[in-house]
């Protein structure tokens, strides 16, 4: 069945939701699915709802362009998506297969519809496996050195500006992205780090936590942001760990973690159930 998302943020009065509702029932529109809330501290109201498109008498441009005005009434920033437009997805990985290979499945199956453009990797190793689901492979290695490393991220900007994707997975690219590209493509690039966040943020978090004697650990997906593993939480999961466990089976358990935590956090993303205000997240899920 055919679906608009219309997800919406905006300072919260009476008869948001009357106004809306109002408007999607004048052209016959079938709300299948209403999510809503207001951030009591901020005063601020979050909406995110799911009309068949089959029931509404126009096209989503035709939505988007009607709905303008009351979206400048409100002022509300917004978004209309449609269902049957799947978001185009480019993939960055570096020599850890588990998050890719997780991904590349539930693509593949249609278990998590999207348009994967290509994968982009600084090092060969991935290379057999996505050729194989017939996905384009870009090799980018970023060396040590700072002009090399500039290099580097110019040409896999401009092999992410030739995708044109809609969002960006670092699925355990284990490279820290300049300030410039995390500024081109603002909160639409998405980070799987092996920690449950803001605890052991950077290099070998699990052996942070190793060290700490942790008796949980766990994996964050976020919006990637200039500040190093700072951007807005998607979504967060942990794992108990014993006292006899081993820096190596930390990071066992933790990719069992990490694969489930990012592909569950990027479906949110893709079905539009993800609302970012300042360095926090409403997940309509």
């Amino acid at each position: 069945m055919r679906n608009y998302t219309l997800l919406g943020t905006c300072p919260d009065k009476v008869g948001i939701v009357a106004r809306i509702t109002g408007f999607i029932a004048e052209h016959g529109g079938s709300i299948i699915r209403a999510n809503q809330y207001e951030d009591i501290e901020t005063r601020m109201f979050y909406m995110r709802y799911v009309v068949d498109a089959n029931t509404l008498n126009m096209d989503a441009e035709s939505f988007r362009q009607a709905f303008i005005p009351i979206a400048q009434e409100l002022d509300m920033e917004w978004r209309l998506t449609d269902s049957e437009v799947p978001q185009r997805v480019v993939l960055l990985v570096s020599k850890l297969e588990h998050c890719l290979a997780d991904l590349l499945h539930l693509w593949r199956s249609g278990d998590l519809p999207f348009d994967l453009a290509c994968v982009i990797s600084n090092h060969e190793d991935m290379r057999r496996l996505v050729e194989w689901h017939g996905v384009p492979y870009h090799y980018v290695p970023v060396p040590k050195d700072e002009e090399g490393k500039r290099a580097a991220f110019d040409q896999t900007a401009q092999l992410i500006d030739q995708a044109k994707p809609d969002t960006i997975v670092l699925a355990r690219y284990m490279q820290i992205l300049p300030p410039w590209l995390c500024r081109a493509y603002p909160n639409r690039i998405i980070n799987i780090h092996h920690s449950f966040l803001p605890s052991f943020i950077g290099a070998k978090p699990y052996h942070q936590a190793f060290q700490r004697g942790v008796k949980l650990t766990g994996a964050t997906c976020h919006y990637v942001t200039e500040e190093l593993d700072a951007g807005p939480i998607i979504e967060q999961d942990v794992v108990r760990i014993r006292h006899h466990d081993t820096v190596e089976d930390l990071v066992r358990l933790g990719k069992d973690v990490e694969k489930t935590v990012l592909a569950r956090g990027l479906r949110y993303h893709l079905e539009d159930r993800v609302l970012v205000q300042g360095n926090k997240t409403v997940v309509f899920t």
